[in-house]
C-alpha cells in the first residue's frame, strides 16, 4: 500500500456553532452545509426516527431499573443522547461496520439487536452481547478509546478488499484524551482509511467536564490530523442524520471523517456514579430544555404529522420492547464455557477446532469427577 498520497483538502465545519436543522424549540432552521444531505428526508422518516428514540429512552430506563433491582451488575445510561445515536446509526448502510463503546444502546437498537442483547454483558455473561457478524457491529468496548484503533484496522482491510463499506466508531469526549484515539486518527489520515469517527460530546467524562479536557471544540482537532470534521447539534436528530451522511460520503470518496455531536448525558456515567456530587443542577435543567425527543415531537406536531394516537402507539411499542428486555434478562441462561470458541474466526479453523475438542474432553472429566 503506497504512503505517497496527494494531500486531502481539509475543513472543519461548524467549529463555532454546531450545525443544525431543528432548533431547541422545535423549529426548522436553514443550514446550507447540511441541507443537501437532508433534502430527501420525509415526514415518515422523521416519525420512524422519533419512534426509535422513544423506544430507546424506555429501554434505557428499564436498564436502570433492572440494575437497581439487582438483576444487572451495572448499566450505562444514554438518556439525552438518543438523537446522537439513532440519527447517526440510521444513516448507515447495513453492511457498514460499527465499533462502539459501552453506551451505544441506541446504535444496537438501530442495528437490529434482540431483547437479551442489551443486557447480556451487564448481567455478566461471557462472550459478546450479540453476534458481530450478523449485526455488523463489533462487541461493546469497555477500554476507553480502544475501538477506534480496531475501526481503522478494519477500514484498512476494506481498502485491501476494494469494498465501499465504511467503518464507523463511537466514543465520548473523554476518550479524545486517550492515545489510542489520536493514534487511530494518524493512521486513518495517513492511509485514507474509510472510517468515520463519531465523538458524542456529552460534556462529562465521568466527573471531568469537557471544558477541562478541551479548551476548543473537539471537532477542531481532526483537521490537524488531515481529517475533515463537522461539529453538529447532537440533540437534533435530523442534523445528526444529515451530518452522518456527509461523513459517510467523505469516507466512501477517499477520506476519513470526524463528527463531534454536541449532546448531554442527562443521567449518571453509570449506575455506580452519583452526578449530584459534581454537577450543577442548573446545568442539567438547561439541557432539559434541549431534550432531543421533545424538540422532534414539537416539530412533528406543529407540522401535523404526529398525532396523539401515533404517540400512544410509540409509547406502547416502547413498553413492549422494555418488557421483552426484562423477560430476556430474567430468563437468561448461560451459554456455557465452550461459547468462548464461537465467533473467533470468520471461517472454520482447524487449530481452533482441536482446542475446542481438547477443552470439551477436559470438561467431561470434571463432570465425571
Amino acid at each position: 500500500m503506497s504512503t505517497h498520497l496527494d494531500p486531502i483538502t481539509v475543513t472543519g465545519i461548524g467549529l463555532d456553532e454546531p450545525a443544525g436543522l431543528i432548533d431547541s424549540r422545535g423549529h426548522r432552521v436553514a443550514d446550507a452545509r447540511l441541507a443537501p444531505f437532508a433534502a430527501d428526508v420525509t415526514s415518515e422518516k422523521l416519525l420512524s426516527l422519533l419512534r426509535d428514540m422513544v423506544v430507546l429512552r424506555r429501554l434505557d430506563s428499564e436498564g436502570v431499573a433492572l440494575q437497581r433491582q439487582g438483576q444487572l451488575g451495572l448499566w450505562a445510561p444514554c438518556q439525552g443522547q438518543e438523537a446522537a445515536q439513532i440519527g447517526s446509526a440510521r444513516a448507515l448502510r447495513t453492511d457498514d461496520v460499527v465499533f462502539p463503546s459501552y453506551r451505544e444502546t441506541g446504535v444496537m437498537l438501530a442495528r437490529g439487536a434482540q431483547p437479551g442483547d442489551y443486557v447480556r454483558m451487564w448481567r455478566g455473561e461471557d462472550g459478546a452481547a450479540y453476534d458481530p457478524a450478523v449485526m455488523h457491529m463489533a462487541p461493546l468496548q469497555i477500554i476507553i478509546g480502544a475501538q477506534t484503533l480496531h475501526a481503522v484496522g478494519y477500514a484498512l482491510g476494506i481498502l485491501h478488499d476494494g469494498s465501499d463499506q465504511v467503518a464507523v466508531t463511537y466514543f465520548g469526549d473523554g476518550a479524545t484524551s486517550q492515545g489510542d484515539v489520536n493514534e487511530a486518527m494518524v493512521f486513518a489520515s495517513s492511509y485514507r482509511a474509510p472510517v468515520v469517527f463519531i465523538c458524542q460530546n456529552n460534556h462529562w467524562a465521568i466527573s471531568e467536564p469537557v471544558a477541562v479536557q478541551s479548551q476548543h471544540p473537539i471537532a477542531g482537532r481532526a483537521p490537524g490530523f488531515g481529517i475533515p470534521s463537522m461539529r453538529v447539534d447532537g440533540n437534533d436528530v435530523l442534523a445528526v442524520f444529515a451530518a452522518t451522511r456527509w461523513a459517510l460520503e467523505q469516507a466512501r470518496s477517499g477520506s476519513p471523517a470526524f463528527l463531534e455531536l454536541v449532546t448531554y448525558r442527562m443521567g449518571p456515567h453509570t449506575t455506580a456514579d452519583d452526578p449530584t456530587r459534581y454537577r450543577d443542577p442548573a446545568e442539567l435543567e438547561y439541557w432539559r430544555g434541549k431534550d432531543p425527543l421533545a424538540r422532534l415531537e414539537t416539530l412533528l406536531r406543529a407540522e401535523g404529522v404526529l398525532t396523539d394516537e401515533i404517540a400512544a402507539g410509540f409509547a406502547a411499542e416502547a413498553d413492549e420492547a422494555a418488557m421483552q428486555m426484562r423477560s430476556a434478562c430474567l430468563n437468561m441462561t448461560t451459554r456455557g464455557p465452550l461459547a468462548v470458541f464461537d465467533g473467533v474466526y470468520a471461517e472454520p479453523h482447524t487449530g481452533l477446532a482441536e482446542e475446542r475438542a481438547d477443552y470439551e474432553r477436559y470438561l467431561a472429566t470434571l463432570a465425571e469427577a
